[in-house]
């Protein structure tokens, strides 16, 4: 009964997993500094793009060192926010049209305004 009798092993301990075969990418450090003065380093892929900001041990928003972005002259767009979807799709007479007609079926009564809870 002995032979057949099955071995374990520690759960947890040990991986059944090997780094046989596995081809790890190229990787570089980047720095960042934050607000408090802590520099620290993240490491990331040679060909990844360093985000500008990656958050402290402390909990503030570390700043890129070297910031990449300014030196490459490309402009930087400003945030598209609601507005400027809204915009692209109509324009403000459409706009005005849609409020008008909103605003009679609400006074009409077919349209209702919902009560907050």
């Amino acid at each position: 009964m002995a032979e057949r009798s099955l071995r374990g092993m520690k759960i947890g301990a040990n991986s059944l997993e090997s780094d046989q075969g596995v081809a790890f990418v190229n990787r570089k450090q980047v720095i960042y500094i934050c607000p408090v003065g802590h520099e620290f380093g993240v490491a990331m892929a040679v060909d990844a793009e360093p985000p500008a900001g990656w958050e402290c041990r402390c909990g503030r928003e570390g700043k890129l060192q070297n910031a990449v972005a300014a030196e490459d002259g490309k402009p930087i767009k400003p945030p598209r926010t609601h507005w400027d979807m809204l915009m692209e799709r109509r324009t403000e007479d459409d706009l005005k049209i849609l409020l008008e007609e909103r605003l009679e079926l609400l006074r009409s009564g077919q349209l209702r305004m919902r009560r907050r809870k």
